[in-house]
């Protein structure tokens, strides 16, 4: 059971400013890897024990996050249900809230609503609720009663179409914080996140495009936006030899990594699902390893992750389900290996292999990504924060001249995704920037704890529930974990005795129901599951013995 917790500054800072506001709105930029997920907990449970009784809700943007996101308030005594539906009626008496997704809210508004009136709402990666005009309306409609709304996001946004509820703007609309902590910040502190390098390989691409007209171009070629953008699709192929050759660079960078560091993983971020699997193909006849893959239509994709996050395996590949908020802090080598170049998704993805871990000193990180102009902008970007934040003050030219040379960048440009009537004919990888040591100044080796008592937080009492969580502490699962494991047995039990009987599932349910005193599954809590299910059981008994 958490009675404290050990803030990093920014963290402490934020939090200090989180108090001081004097609006029910507060937006939180913070770079991957930097603990947003604990400071946004830490605030939450604040708000919470100051108002009892109250809810809290937090909005991820994917599935899989839901569950991280539950077991992480768990360390903090919160207790969050991520498999409550909207539909479902009204929460347990052993959890303090939900965690849900945007697309559930834009589903239901209205169930929200009276759920955290008055409570607190934290929107993770709130520039999704920018994604479809639906979303933001249905976001502003279910949480406009709140008492507080914290908004997080991993990098500065803007509002290219439509504001984002509950985001201030200025005249250029990019989105106003309250609190910023970027990557060169975050490196400057030490012990918080990875510096990243970006090893760039050029090749030789050729391709037919839709009128059928034969092209050949190496990404050094200047290009307009239509002929950049299926050179790129050309290099990405599974069946040209670019992608390949990247793949076994990148699987030498990470033997080379798992020397020191053996747990080290892997990620490949795929165009589509399709393209995920042949990259996969591709690992297991090239080099011989058979990598994770995990797709959005592959129902057990988030087991995997987590499978994969707490393993020793040293590939994944994945389209987007890795690409944002996801915590697998083992990831140190990464492959580009998408058509999508936004600079918000690029420093997404760059976000998953920051994680610093401690005990391991310095531990670069390195990313492959294709010599295209666009991505190439993006490294530079974030290149130059690594750069200003690790380079000493006595610093001579020459080491900052190999480090330049390590991610010389180009121009910016851009790329246009229409393919359509478009085919790859051949490609093959030149040139690339061969990854070689690389200096890590001494401030990024220590990683122990700030020993500054003024960053060890007490925890105020645990919110108080209608009735008491039950399977939390220790090692076992959390109450969010009891919770799906009892519902997916009592789902189990239901089944065989309906097989057993010849009634119906929701014959079944409801004598079940009657039994425990239980109005509906969803709403019941962790004890109400158990005497469920025990009761289930002596049903199948009584039909076993007859």
């Amino acid at each position: 059971m958490a009675r404290s917790i050990r803030l990093r500054r920014w963290q402490k800072a934020a939090l200090d400013a989180f108090n001081r506001r004097t609006t029910p709105d507060f937006l939180a930029v913070a770079t991957p890897g930097a603990g947003k997920t604990t400071f946004a907990l830490a605030a939450a449970r604040q708000c919470l024990a100051q108002w009892p009784g109250r809810r809290l809700v937090v909005v991820a943007p994917t599935q899989h996050l839901k569950s991280q996101w539950a077991d992480a308030a768990a360390a903090f005594d919160l207790h969050l249900d991520p498999r409550w539906d909207p539909g479902a009626g009204s929460l347990p008496g052993d959890v303090h809230g939900v965690v849900t997704t945007y697309q559930q809210v834009a589903s239901r508004p209205e169930a929200f609503t009276a759920l955290v009136r008055d409570g607190a709402v934290v929107l993770d990666e709130v520039h999704h609720a920018g994604d479809d005009r639906a979303w933001g309306d249905a976001v502003r409609e279910a949480f406009s009663a709140a008492g507080v709304r914290l908004c997080l996001s991993g990098t500065p946004f803007r509002s290219d179409t439509q504001a984002i509820p509950f985001v201030r703007y200025d005249d250029d609309d990019m989105a106003v914080s309250d609190v910023e902590y970027g990557y060169g910040s975050a490196l400057r502190d030490g012990g918080v996140v990875r510096p990243v390098h970006f090893p760039r390989v050029d090749g030789e691409m050729e391709w037919i495009d839709h009128d059928g007209i034969s092209t050949s171009a190496s990404f050094s070629d200047h290009l307009d936006r239509t002929r950049a953008g299926q050179r790129l699709r050309t290099a990405l192929s599974t069946d040209g030899g670019w992608l390949p050759d990247v793949l076994m660079r990148a699987h030498t960078q990470l033997q080379q990594v798992r020397e020191t560091h053996p747990e080290a993983g892997g990620l490949v971020i795929a165009t589509d699902q399709d393209h995920a699997r042949g990259i996969a193909r591709l690992f297991r006849e090239r080099l011989g390893v058979v990598p994770a893959v995990a797709v959005s239509e592959d129902p057990d994709a988030s087991r995997r992750i987590a499978e994969f996050a707490s393993g020793t395996e040293p590939w994944i590949v994945a389209v987007r389900m890795i690409s944002e908020g996801v915590d697998i802090p083992r990831l140190r080598v990464g492959v580009m290996a998408t058509t999508t170049g936004t600079e918000l998704f690029f420093r997404q993805a760059v976000g998953r292999l920051v994680r610093w871990m401690r005990g391991l000193g310095p531990q670069p990180a390195y990313m492959f990504i294709p010599d295209d102009v666009r991505l190439r902008t993006h490294a530079f970007a974030i290149t130059e924060e690594r750069r200003h934040s690790l380079r000493r003050p006595e610093r001579d030219d020459e080491a900052a001249g190999d480090d330049a040379a390590f991610d010389e960048v180009g121009a910016f440009g851009a790329q246009d995704e229409q393919m359509s009537l478009f085919a790859a004919v051949s490609s093959r990888a030149i040139e690339s920037d061969a990854p070689r040591a690389v200096a890590i100044p001494e401030l990024l080796a220590g990683d122990e704890p700030d020993d500054d008592e003024d960053l060890v937080l007490i925890l105020e009492p645990a919110p108080h529930l209608t009735m008491p969580a039950t399977g939390s502490g220790g090692d076992g699962p959390t109450p969010a974990q009891r919770r799906r494991q009892l519902r997916e047995t009592n789902a189990a039990a239901v089944a065989e005795i309906s097989r057993l009987t010849g009634d119906t599932h929701a014959s079944v349910n409801r004598q079940l129901n009657g039994l425990t005193g239980v109005t509906k599954v969803g709403e019941a809590t962790v004890g109400q599951l158990e005497r469920r299910r025990d009761e289930a059981y002596r049903w199948l008994n009584r039909l076993s013995r007859a």
